[in-house]
């Protein structure tokens, strides 16, 4: 098996992520995952009876990041897929999150106490300075840049459905109190439509991945003025967003996940390439 270099952004990227239970629920059904040098961040909000929410989740971010880890590791991520137009890294970050539904789905049709779990997923992955963006449900990744705070995902719900079609507006969406019903999710079918983005990045932006138990607690307003005030540290912004939304209530598990670009980090030449370069 042949060893594929790449460039670690462990110097590229500031991170931090933090997680809580809230003041309601009685444990935390959220996992997170995280690997520096591959800017690999993912978020789960796991759902089901019993522990089977936590099951879910704790599926979803472990194969997700075994399987990206493992692509790494053996794969080039350079090229692009001719047909779909997408990268070599948003296609492995798909294929590792429709994986993780299968095993997700197996595990809740052979196992009584997982009957009926599943998880929401949002995913991103750093590279050649774009952002890889992957996510089912409704949990969610923003980014700050400049001072305009940005929503990049749609949430996969009914209330999102009703926006769309327009029987509310956003601004009555938010207020809205039935914003759970998901029409998306990890496990719930053998297979699942995995909603992919790309997006190129600069120096200073930062990016926020959260489940609902953030978004729905704390206003986008409050989000943006949090992160502007107190991101030049993302350990303290993390944790004044997860402190906010218990001041709200807390009525959910609350997760955060942060990342801020330093420098630029392009994909890595071969020497073919670099020699290319050079003759040009």
């Amino acid at each position: 098996m042949t060893e594929v270099r790449y460039l670690s952004l462990r110097n590229k990227l500031r991170s931090f992520a933090l997680t809580d239970t809230g003041r309601v629920r009685e444990h935390n059904e959220d996992s997170l995952g995280s690997d520096p040098d591959l800017g690999l961040f993912v978020l789960a909000d796991g759902m089901g009876g019993y522990n089977a929410g936590e099951i879910a989740s704790g599926i979803a971010v472990k194969t997700i990041m075994s399987l990206v880890r493992e692509a790494y590791a053996v794969q080039s991520m350079k090229y692009r897929d001719t047909v779909s137009g997408l990268s070599r890294p948003s296609i492995v970050l798909r294929d590792a999150i429709l994986r993780a539904n299968k095993l997700i789905h197996q595990t809740a049709k052979t196992q009584t106490q997982c009957e009926g779990m599943g998880t929401t997923i949002v995913a991103c992955l750093f590279h050649d300075n774009h952002i890889c963006v992957a996510h089912v449900g409704d949990s969610r990744l923003y980014r700050l840049r400049n001072e305009r705070f940005e929503r990049m995902t749609q949430d996969h719900s009914l209330l999102q459905e009703l926006v769309d079609r327009g029987f509310y507006t956003p601004e009555e969406a938010a207020r809205s109190t039935n914003k759970n019903y998901v029409t998306r999710a990890l496990g719930v079918e053998l297979t699942v439509d995995v909603e992919l983005h790309e997006f190129p990045t600069q120096p200073g932006d930062c990016f926020l991945l959260c489940s609902d138990g953030l978004s729905d607690m704390v206003t986008d307003e409050d989000l943006q003025l949090t992160l502007s005030t107190f991101g030049h540290d993302l350990q303290v912004a993390g944790q004044q967003l997860v402190k906010l939304a218990n001041e709200q209530g807390g009525r959910d598990n609350i997760s955060a996940m942060l990342a801020r670009v330093i420098d630029v980090y392009p994909a890595e030449k071969s020497i073919i390439e670099r020699l290319r370069s050079w003759l040009h």
